[in-house]
């Protein structure tokens, strides 16, 4: 009876150490409350700066939603846009485990990231700027493992357009492929 007391008790011990060793990367700051500074451009802070100036100006879109072929088109406003550039948003490369894993290429105007690493989801960034003020930016995204393969090309054009072309293949389940574009309405741009 001992023994079985010992085991429960080890094994409810082990338990709990994985379910707080799981836990500790949550604990970890993120890179901004760190107060560390970021490596490449900082597309996540870029576009959480832009979803709150486009939550401000509250501008008409005109979007258009392409599923596998069948196409549907609206005008819109958008209610939570960065729910709407999240894809963006989430590609950004500045971990800290991921500051030497993308190439730099640089001039005056175009900056270009390349990831280093095949398994990396970001694998390009091309930022085309005219002075401070981003002009535009393409992102490509991929992941693959044994259940699906998603490819991704996020193009932005800030106060103009935004195109999100998305393929996935799914095993059993076949291939989807989405392409959503918003264009902002010409009387409302500032």
């Amino acid at each position: 009876m001992y023994w079985y007391k010992l085991r429960s008790l080890y094994a409810t011990a082990i338990f709990g150490g994985i379910l707080l060793l799981s836990g500790l990367p949550s604990c970890k700051p993120d890179l901004k409350q760190s107060g560390a500074v970021c490596k490449y451009f900082d597309i996540s802070g870029y576009f959480k700066a832009d979803t709150a100036r486009l939550r401000k100006l509250d501008p008409a879109v005109n979007k258009t939603v392409t599923h596998n072929g069948v196409t549907e088109n609206k005008t819109v406003h958008i209610a939570n846009w960065g729910q709407e550039l999240n894809l963006f948003i989430q590609s950004d490369i500045n971990r800290p485990a991921w500051k030497n894993s993308y190439t730099v290429t640089a001039s005056d105007s175009l900056l270009i990231y390349k990831a280093k690493y095949p398994d990396l989801r970001t694998s390009k960034i091309v930022i085309r700027k005219d002075k401070d003020k981003v002009k535009w930016i393409l992102i490509f995204n991929h992941t693959k493992n044994i259940l699906y393969e998603t490819t991704e090309k996020l193009s932005y054009f800030p106060d103009s357009v935004y195109l999100i072309q998305k393929s996935q293949q799914v095993k059993l389940m076949g291939r989807n492929t989405y392409r959503i574009e918003g264009v902002l309405k010409e009387d409302q741009k500032k």
